[in-house]
Parts: C-alpha cells; sequence; structure tokens
C-alpha cells in the first residue's frame, strides 16, 4: 500500500522559509508523478508543483515560480518543498500526491488523477 506523510509545517512569518517533507512508502511501479497541492481556507485544492521519479525535471505553478523548489531523494524516499519569501496569503493545508505515470504530464498534477493522498501539513502566517 502506497502511504505519504508529510510534515515540516508551522507557523512562519510573511517572507520565511519553510521547508516541507513528504515520507513515501509501498511503491511498486518503477515511475511515477509526485508533487504538492494546497488549499487555503474557503478556497480549491491548488497544485503547486511536481516532478517524474526518472526524468527530475520539475514544474511550478506560476504562484510559486522562483520562490519555491521541489526535490526527490530517491535513496531515503523522500520528497521536499522548499518554500521561500512566503506570503500571508499562503497560509494552507499543503499536501502531498501522488499520480500514475501514465496521467503525467509534466505540467501539474490534476486532482482526479491523484492515486494517493498525504494527511496534509498546515503552514500558517504568523504575520
Amino acid at each position: 500500500e502506497v502511504q505519504l506523510v508529510e510534515s515540516g509545517g508551522g507557523l512562519v512569518q510573511a517572507g520565511g522559509f519553510l521547508r516541507l517533507s513528504c515520507a513515501t512508502s509501498g511503491f511498486t511501479a518503477p515511475d511515477y508523478g509526485i508533487g504538492w497541492f494546497r488549499q487555503a481556507p474557503g478556497k480549491r485544492h491548488e497544485g503547486i508543483s511536481c516532478i517524474s521519479r526518472s526524468d527530475d525535471v520539475p514544474w511550478y505553478a506560476d504562484s510559486v515560480k522562483g520562490r519555491f523548489s521541489i526535490s526527490v531523494d530517491n535513496a531515503n524516499n523522500l520528497v521536499y518543498l522548499e518554500m521561500n519569501n512566503l506570503k500571508t496569503e499562503e497560509t494552507a493545508v499543503y499536501y502531498c500526491a501522488e499520480e500514475a505515470q501514465k496521467y503525467y504530464s509534466g505540467s501539474g498534477l490534476k486532482k482526479n488523477y491523484v492515486g494517493v493522498w498525504g494527511q496534509g501539513t498546515e503552514v500558517t502566517d504568523s504575520s
């Protein structure tokens, strides 16, 4: 059974930095897309970054491009999201998500094709 467990959320001031981690387990497929969504209070899920395990080419939503960075540590089954210069409006629950390779396009995970979700980790503005 595939599992995703996020950590690293917390309180952060506007302009601050956080690194989220997603511990993955149970994968048997040789390749898949993995990434991050977030859901702010009262808003829909927003896909913000993803990467394929094999080609290592990241995708970012325009809203986070240049400030966020996704990376994969295959040896330790971890996926990271480094978030710089966080904005007040980026208070949200951040979710790690997996999409089967047959659906992965490299231009953002599609919520309807996500096969596995993590439980989420909360990022809150403390300004």
